[in-house]
């Protein structure tokens, strides 16, 4: 079973054991039956993320970047060599290059319910979920295993 929800807010629960536990609370937008979303079930939640733009090697990758001192005035944040000399005279695909990050659709699978607000029409999962705040998600659960 599929259905649409919104990303509202991160907040923390805290358990009778001591333990803290990040979780997401998300709006329910759909008109779905409750009584198939379980307290420790597990769901597949797919959102957009946040898009960054255009965005180099350090903050794409995490890459370390060059040195600061020994001549370098201008490579603090530069990728580095891209590949070898006259053979193959080309990069290769996939070679992790500055570019566009984010804005992509990520699927998160497995995550768990909480717990289940009937009357404000919430489901609070463990973690943090693909997207910025009222960020449309499309939750699927298991019916295996619910």
């Amino acid at each position: 079973m599929k259905f649409k929800a919104t990303k509202k807010e991160m907040t923390q629960i805290f358990r009778d054991t001591g333990k803290v536990i990040p979780v997401t609370v998300v709006d329910v937008i759909d008109d779905i039956e409750y009584e198939k979303i379980l307290e420790n079930s597990k769901v597949n939640i797919s959102g957009r993320t946040i898009g960054r733009g255009f965005a180099g090697g350090v903050k794409r990758y995490g890459f370390k970047g060059g040195p600061k001192t020994h001549g370098q005035s201008d490579r603090h944040r530069a990728v580095g060599s891209v590949g070898a000399g006259t053979s193959p005279g080309r990069v290769f695909k996939g070679k992790r290059l500055p570019g566009h990050y984010g804005n992509v659709i990520k699927t998160l699978l497995g995550v768990t319910v909480v717990a289940v607000d009937k009357k404000n029409k919430q489901i609070i999962v463990s973690g943090s979920v693909p997207g910025s705040r009222k960020n449309v998600l499309t939750i699927e659960i298991n019916e295996n295993e619910s």
